[in-house]
């Protein structure tokens, strides 16, 4: 059997993957992208990927490949359709970065609230050396204790926010983007409801035709001028022109975000234009990548090849 990793980096080069060799002939890639995926794949028996996209074209000249393997949740790279048609399965891994991106998502908000980049700075910059009182806090922050925290997609990374947002005092609501959630847990909203009344609002929602754009300046203009705003799901749910100019207009008081609409950041982004990192904070889509959760991940797909080679349903989208 062979199998293929078409990105192998992409779960860290820190992280052991040589637990995939007890299956068979193994090649690794550090990177694929779509040009020269077809060509990596046309002799695999399983594919193990993450970005690369696995569709009809790339997928064709391939009649070995029984099985793709995702180094993630998300599955809008691969034409699951299309794989259904050949009679490939498709599995991907859940609940593996939880922890990491709820972590993120408050270590966001908490950030942007008590506008822990300038303090920062203001001592390194030598100005607390320089004053002669033992305290500053000119930039006014605030406790999340009290706040509202409005959340959009209360599926695993949506709960575990959730409960660590009401362990520090906060309100909790949510809308549901599907309107098929089944959480009882949490005060359950309608959308311009979630706009009004959010303190802080954070996406943990999939990108889908419901959600693509959900923030937009309609969504930015019923926000609280007090607002923060924190994407952790997938850059285009927020449209970028519009949370740009909300924020140079201060329609809203910041932003923390970790995906965007076309990643890595191009210099074109307009977002890049705002250096002030108390007003947005921006990473590069390293939320869900605790080596921990790296480790987590590579070991579900381990789980997944073998439950495929026993016959068994396991993460199948």
């Amino acid at each position: 059997m062979k199998l293929v990793v078409l990105e192998r980096n992409s779960a860290g080069t820190d992280v052991d993957v040589s637990c995939f060799e007890k299956f068979g002939e193994v090649v690794y890639y550090p990177n694929t992208v779509e040009n020269n995926t077809a060509e990596r794949v046309k002799d695999a028996d399983i594919i193990i990927a993450n970005k690369a996209p696995l569709n009809e074209n790339t997928l064709k000249d391939a009649p070995n490949v029984k099985l793709i393997c995702l180094f993630s949740t998300g599955y809008d790279s691969v034409d699951v359709e299309y794989c259904k048609s050949r009679g490939i399965r498709v599995s991907n891994v859940v609940n593996y970065c939880t922890s990491a991106v709820a972590q993120h998502t408050l270590l966001l908000a908490m950030m942007l609230s008590e506008k822990i980049t300038y303090y920062d700075e203001y001592v390194k910059s030598g100005a607390y050396s320089a004053q002669d009182r033992f305290s500053h806090f000119d930039r006014v922050f605030n406790e999340l204790e009290g706040k509202t925290w409005g959340i959009v997609g209360m599926g695993n990374i949506g709960r575990r926010t959730a409960s660590l947002a009401r362990a520090f005092g906060c309100r909790v609501i949510f809308y549901s983007a599907s309107g098929k959630s089944t959480c009882t847990e949490y005060e359950r909203v309608e959308f311009d409801t979630l706009l009004k009344e959010s303190d802080i609002l954070s996406l943990h929602c999939p990108l889908t035709d419901r959600t693509k754009y959900l923030i937009n300046k309609d969504a930015l203009d019923k926000m609280k001028k007090t607002a923060i705003l924190i994407n952790v799901a997938r850059g285009a749910v927020v449209n970028t022109k519009d949370l740009y100019q909300a924020l140079v207009d201060e329609k809203i008081a910041a932003a923390g975000l970790d995906v965007l609409e076309k990643e890595p950041m191009e210099v074109s982004d307009p977002l890049y234009q705002i250096k002030d990192s108390t007003r947005l904070i921006i990473t590069p889509h390293m939320s869900w990548a605790s080596v921990e959760a790296r480790t987590r991940l590579v070991g579900e797909v381990v789980k997944n090849i073998e439950a495929f080679l026993n016959g068994e349903d396991r993460n199948n989208v």
